[in-house]
C-alpha cells in the first residue's frame, strides 16, 4: 500500500489528478507544470523523476471554468500506483461536479492509504464523500461560510493557504496550487528539484503551509502574519467564540504576546477587536435581515439580549431596535454610524 512516505514503481513521484466539472484551470495548470518542471532538467519536460495522469471514467472532454476542455489520459487505475490523488475543483454551482464511479474510486483510494488532496473546491467534494471527516480542511476565505453550513462537522480553516493533515490534503487554489506541489516535489524529490521548477515558473519562493492567504481582514491593515492569522481566525469564528488563550496557541503565541502584538501592530486589545467584530456582523444582520433581536444576539456570541442592546447601543449610538424603525421609515437613507473599528470606547 502506497502512503505519503512511499514511492511507488520506479521510484518516481506519481500523482493521478481527477478533474471536477467546471474545474479551475489555473490551479490544475499550476500544480501540474510544477511537477513537470521539477522532473526533468532545462524545462525538457521529461517524466524522469516524476508523473502523472489525468484520471477519469470515461475519456470525454472535461470543460474547466473558463470554458478550455481537457480529456483525462487514463482510466481509473489501481489508486496504490499514485503516491496522491489530487481532486482540483471550482465552480460550486454544479450539485454533480464528479460522478458516482469517480467517488467510488476516491473511497477506494482513501481505503489503500492513498494521501488525497483537494484543490480549489475539490476539498468539498472530498468532504461530501465523507473523506475529509477527522481531517482539518483549508478552503478560500470566500468559501469558508459554504464549506462549514455544508459539512457543520468537519474543522475547517482559510487563514492558510494549504494544509496537510496526515494523509488528507487541502489547499485554497489559485497561485498556492505552485506552493503545495512545490512541497510535495520538495518532500519527495529534491530542494534541487523544487528550485528548478520555481525558477522556470519565474516564483522567487514557495510559500510554506504557514502562509496566510492574501486577504486583508475587515478594516485593519497590518503586515504581521500572526496578527492576520488571529483576525482571520476570529472572524470565522463569530458564533461560538475561540477564548484568548486558544487563539494565541493557535498563532504560536502566549496570551500576553498576542495582547503585545495586538496593541502594538491595531492599538487595541484582541478582546476589545473581537468584539467589535461581533458587532458589525450583528449590525449587518439587523439591518438586512428580519430575524429577531435574541437570534441576532446568541448568532454573534451574546447571552441575552439584553446584554446585547446595551453593548450595541454603545458602538453604534442607538439600539437595535431604533435602528430597524429608522431604516423601516427611510429605508436606504439612514446616515451610517461611525464603525466600531474607529472608535476606542467600545468595552
Amino acid at each position: 500500500m502506497s502512503s505519503a512516505n512511499d514511492t511507488p514503481s520506479g521510484g518516481r513521484l506519481k500523482i493521478g489528478f481527477i478533474l471536477a466539472r467546471s474545474f479551475t484551470l489555473s490551479a490544475f495548470a499550476l500544480f501540474v507544470d510544477t511537477l513537470r518542471l521539477a522532473s526533468d532538467e532545462a524545462d525538457k519536460s521529461g517524466r524522469v523523476l516524476a508523473d502523472w495522469q489525468v484520471l477519469g471514467s470515461t475519456r470525454h472532454l472535461i470543460t474547466s471554468s473558463c470554458g478550455v476542455q481537457l480529456a483525462p489520459t487514463s482510466d481509473f487505475i489501481d489508486p496504490s500506483e499514485f503516491n496522491y490523488i489530487v481532486v482540483v475543483g471550482g465552480l460550486l454551482n454544479s450539485e454533480t461536479p464528479v460522478d458516482h464511479h469517480t467517488v467510488e474510486y476516491l473511497k477506494k483510494a482513501a481505503a489503500r492509504k492513498v494521501t488525497l488532496i483537494g484543490v480549489c473546491t475539490g476539498t468539498f467534494i472530498l468532504a461530501d464523500a465523507g473523506l475529509m471527516k477527522n481531517h482539518q480542511s483549508c478552503v478560500s476565505w470566500l468559501h469558508h461560510d459554504v464549506f462549514r453550513d455544508r459539512f457543520p462537522g468537519h474543522e475547517v480553516r482559510a487563514d492558510r493557504i494549504f494544509n496537510l493533515d496526515r494523509n488528507r490534503g487541502s489547499c485554497a487554489g489559485g497561485s498556492s496550487a505552485a506552493d503545495m506541489a512545490a512541497f510535495i516535489v520538495r518532500r519527495h524529490i529534491s530542494k534541487a528539484a523544487e528550485r528548478n521548477a520555481l525558477e522556470v515558473l519565474q516564483i522567487d519562493k514557495a510559500r510554506t503551509a504557514l502562509h496566510i492567504q492574501p486577504r486583508r481582514p475587515l478594516s485593519i491593515e497590518s503586515n504581521d502574519p500572526r496578527l492576520k492569522a488571529a483576525l482571520i481566525i476570529m472572524e470565522r469564528n463569530i458564533e461560538q467564540t475561540v477564548s484568548i488563550d486558544k487563539l494565541a496557541a493557535s498563532v504560536g503565541l502566549s496570551r500576553r504576546q498576542l495582547e503585545r502584538l495586538f496593541v502594538e501592530k491595531a492599538n487595541s486589545s484582541p478582546a476589545i477587536i473581537y468584539r467589535r467584530m461581533r458587532l458589525e456582523r450583528a449590525k449587518h444582520l439587523v439591518m438586512e435581515t428580519t430575524a429577531p433581536l435574541i437570534e441576532i444576539a446568541m448568532e454573534v456570541g451574546f447571552e441575552n439580549a439584553s446584554h446585547f442592546a446595551k453593548a450595541f447601543r454603545k458602538a453604534f449610538g442607538q439600539s437595535p431596535t431604533k435602528l430597524r424603525d429608522v431604516l423601516a421609515v427611510n429605508p436606504g437613507g439612514f446616515p451610517p454610524d461611525p464603525s466600531p473599528f474607529n472608535r476606542t470606547d467600545v468595552l
